[in-house]
């Protein structure tokens, strides 16, 4: 059975993309500056290409109020040049791009000019305050996906798996319908996707809809792949039809259905990695080999009790269908494994954290599949094919039948624990921790896997500070984590988001930073330790006005 070929693809696909979105790595003016004089624009610099969405960038002055300015983005750069002059006082610069994986990131720049000045919290431009949107995207794609593959497996099936002669007609019916069914409901998903993912990258609510500026925002390869996917899988039912179709006409409905089922290789986190057309055409595969995996199981639960009475027709589905898995494995090991190094850069393990419990997990799962396909394989096929009269003939294909059932039912657990892993991040636990301890007001000290992290503002006062970060191992030597610490502040009623760092040697990082409001500033201190390990504290500072 073809569970034989996608064991290590299941253990292999899926790559988490854990460093595909892009990240702001400086601003022009830096986070906290004070400036003698307003400047004429603003520049974002991210370590990847990125893309602007309608109204991603929003300018508020000292009092709060919106100051018109004219974002462009080039590459991996967002310059917002300011239209009119800046007053004196503190401000606030909100921006939101689209990485090249199609997943929005967002922010806050906030800098003053002459001399800071009380933060204005930003008055609400209505399509803030909504509910988030991942969740039906991730329900729209996910059903978009099974279906999209259920329908084209079948059309493969059909197609290439069952007999030509009258007395599979019943089967092919059974398989006509089932596939028309999952093209509908799959071509409605990846429809529906377009307006929910253009909702998603704005981060607003339907109301957003109406508004033209919003459809745009969707890039045209997702309509493009969206329309592909509609109109493969609505050519590929309507060829196959109910009767043994002509030679050609199989093809032709072979044809469409792959086109459908490869479409979506051209977006995702395929096209964040490099090289970007071998990264493609891995995923393309990997789709397609997916596909007829998907479609042929569920093929044979549908047409196995039909050839009840026929045996020989049974073994000879099952044998052609067992015959294609080698080269399915071959397709899914290569592209699974490609997939993983270009897009996670490294390789997944079952240790560590929730992720490591969900590999292992995974892996229970499928070896219990790996064990029911191998009975299936190597103990009822030969059966059956001996069988020398009916009622041992109609015994042993309902046998095959519960088996096959189950197989995929063992499957789909591990399908849907291969759901959870794609929200699930290989880096280990990131829950934040508290302090441990406390030196002095402006100093806190925690630890981060085996390293002592020590950071301090000083002076604990609104306005310009000095933060210090200093790591050090367990033997009191400077240390450094895998990258460098990543350093976050906010408050109840300011965000400066992520700060640059400057190292100025070993385990010492120092940034200059204006805490524009005084209040409790949380100050967020994240530090990968290892490959897969990015633990998280947060530290709490207490800061007079």
């Amino acid at each position: 059975m073809l569970i034989l070929a996608f064991v290590p693809a299941l253990l292999l696909s899926f790559p988490q993309p854990a460093h595909a979105h892009a990240h702001l790595i400086s601003t022009d003016p830096a986070q906290g500056a004070v400036l003698p004089t307003a400047p004429g624009r603003v520049v974002f610099t991210f370590d990847e290409a990125v893309r602007g969405v309608p109204g991603g960038v929003q300018v508020f002055g000292s009092k709060g109020e919106l100051v018109a300015a004219e974002p462009n983005v080039k590459g991996a750069e967002l310059e917002v040049v300011l239209s009119a002059p800046l007053g004196d006082g503190t401000t606030v610069i909100t921006w939101r791009v689209v990485s090249a994986d199609g997943h929005p990131i967002s922010g806050a720049l906030t800098f003053s000019v002459g001399a800071p000045t009380t933060v204005v919290t930003p008055p609400s431009t209505g399509s803030s305050a909504v509910p988030e949107v991942s969740w039906p995207l991730t329900l729209a794609r996910t059903v978009g996906y099974v279906g999209l593959l259920l329908a084209t497996g079948l059309v493969a099936f059909a197609a290439m798996f069952l007999p030509a002669e009258a007395y599979a007609d019943r089967a092919r019916r059974r398989i006509t319908v089932s596939a028309r069914s999952a093209a509908a409901v799959a071509a409605g998903a990846w429809l529906t996707a377009v307006p929910i993912t253009a909702l998603y990258v704005l981060g607003g609510g339907a109301g957003l809809l109406l508004e033209g500026a919003t459809w745009s925002s969707v890039p045209l390869t997702e309509y493009a792949v969206a329309t592909t996917v509609a109109g493969g899988l609505v050519l590929a039912v309507a060829l196959l039809g109910h009767g043994p179709a002509a030679r050609r006409r199989r093809l032709a409905a072979v044809a469409a259905a792959s086109i459908a089922a490869t479409a979506p290789a051209l977006v995702g986190h395929t096209r964040a990695a490099s090289p970007e057309l071998l990264v493609i055409g891995a995923d393309a595969l990997h789709l397609l080999a997916g596909s007829i995996w998907l479609g042929g199981i569920t093929g044979l639960v549908l047409t196995l009790p039909t050839f009840s009475s026929r045996g020989a027709a049974a073994a000879e589905v099952l044998t052609r269908f067992s015959t294609t898995a080698a080269g399915v494995l071959v397709v899914l090991v290569a592209t699974g494994s490609l997939l993983v190094w270009r897009i996670l850069g490294s390789w997944p393990t079952p240790a560590g954290g929730d992720y490591g419990r969900l590999v292992l997990a995974k892996i229970a799962v499928v070896l219990t599949a790996l064990a029911i396909a191998a009975w299936n394989r190597w103990s009822l096929l030969p059966r059956l094919k001996q069988a020398s009269n009916t009622a041992n003939r109609q015994g042993l294909s309902q046998q095959v039948v519960r088996a096959t059932a189950i197989e995929g039912t063992v499957l789909a657990a591990a399908l849907l624990l291969t759901g959870v892993l794609v929200d699930t991040s290989p880096e280990g636990d990131s829950a934040p921790v508290s302090a441990q301890a406390e030196s002095t007001a402006d100093t806190h000290t925690t630890t981060l896997g085996d390293i002592t992290v020590q950071a301090s503002l000083t002076p604990l006062a609104r306005g310009p500070s000095t933060l210090t970060l200093r790591l050090r191992s367990a033997a009191g030597e400077p240390a450094e984590g895998v990258a460098p610490p990543v350093i976050r502040l906010t408050s109840d009623t300011a965000t400066l988001g992520a700060v640059p760092l400057t190292q100025v040697s070993a385990g010492f990082y120092t940034a200059q930073v204006m805490l524009p409001v005084p209040g409790t500033w949380r100050m967020q201190v994240s530090l990968r330790v290892s490959q897969f390990t990015n633990p998280v504290a947060e530290l709490r500072f207490v800061v007079n006005g």
